[in-house]
């Protein structure tokens, strides 16, 4: 099996694995938990968790790995600039990338994902760390996109 197919079948077990334990839960804050959970048990990627919409910043909610920066304004950093132009960003090189945050100088490369309300209203971001070079592409967007539009339905709380 090649690392792609793996790679593929990980997405795909987890996939399961989330609408097996999640479906029909609505708290945003359960996901969240349970999303950075599964996500890096079943990909074993170094930092995965979510920032949460609050005004003009981007505050930290859960998430496995070391400590992550708490308070990221939008349009700083990759987290900051997925927030203000509400599209995927996945980055080959951290270091490359205008504006990073080194919130762990261990982090060398990065994906980030817009979770969106069932209203379209941005409501968080989904930040995925590894300490490889390059190691998120198209297959990575693509099944994080719809672990995210998931999320769509849950019951957010207004926005401060």
């Amino acid at each position: 099996m090649t690392e792609e197919s793996q790679k593929a079948a990980a997405y795909q077990q987890l996939t399961r694995v989330v609408e097996a334990t999640l479906s029909g839960e609505l708290d945003p804050l359960i996901w969240m938990a349970g999303l950075s959970c599964l996500i890096r048990d079943a990909l074993g990627f170094f930092w995965v968790g979510f920032y949460r919409v609050q005004g003009n910043e981007l505050l930290i909610g859960p998430y496995q790995g070391t400590f992550g920066c708490t308070r990221i304004p939008f349009g700083r950093g990759v987290c900051g600039t997925c927030a203000v132009h509400q599209k995927t960003i996945i980055v080959p090189d951290v270091h490359q990338f205008p504006g990073h945050i080194a919130c762990d100088t261990e982090s060398k490369s990065e994906i980030v994902v817009p979770v969106f309300d069932e209203t379209g209203q941005l409501r968080a971001v989904i930040d995925i760390d590894s300490v490889e070079y390059a190691s998120f592409d198209r297959m990575d967007q693509d099944y994080l996109e719809r672990i995210a539009k998931m999320m769509r339905g849950l019951e957010w709380s207004p926005i401060g």
